[in-house]
């Protein structure tokens, strides 16, 4: 785990919002709108600016440094929780605090939302990871390389698009039997 400053695959965050949740990492080092580049009827990132654009964020450990845009991203993302399409959990660079008003307001309507964890900057900056990501309570993050692909955005499109989950939102590395 190349960049991984903590040793034994467990980095330590803030949880900004408490919570448990494991899934595939998709990594970005770009800022993401979720007003018009987040459909929450599908969980696609459609910012099609953005290099994930196109790739499948529902039910994956969504790293990003932070959100862009307004308030509208929490609308955005109550209804993707609402439908079930959100991402598994957040995981940022610094305290963003449109993700974590999502994430509140969810847990009160809906009785559930994704954690959000914030890392620090320096540790956020080094992170590279190709497997799952399992977050704690407590905000620690768990990396496994043994379960799916992660994605990042410094790869090409198309390889990312291939990485998606399939149409039943199962990542690549699932054996449907």
């Amino acid at each position: 785990m190349a960049g991984v400053p903590v040793g034994e695959g467990v980095l330590e965050g803030r949880a900004v919002v408490p919570g448990r949740a494991e899934g595939p990492a998709l990594i970005t080092r770009e800022p993401l709108s979720f007003w018009g580049g987040y459909d929450p009827d599908t969980g696609e990132i459609t910012d099609r600016s953005h290099p994930l654009s196109g790739v499948i964020a529902a039910g994956r450990v969504l790293v990003v440094p932070e959100t862009r845009g307004s308030s509208t991203t929490t609308a955005v993302l109550l209804e993707a929780i609402r439908r079930g399409t959100a991402p598994a959990a957040f995981v940022t660079r610094g305290v963003d605090a449109f993700l974590a008003l999502a994430a509140v307001v969810a847990e009160e309507m809906y009785g559930g939302a994704p954690p959000v964890v914030a890392l620090p900057a320096e540790v956020f900056d080094g992170l590279r990871h190709d497997g799952s990501v399992r977050v704690e309570a407590d905000g620690r993050l768990i990396l496994d390389e043994t379960v799916g692909p992660s994605v990042h955005a410094a790869s090409t499109r198309e390889s990312q698009r291939s990485a998606a989950p399939d149409d039943r939102g199962h990542p690549p590395s699932v054996d449907d039997g």
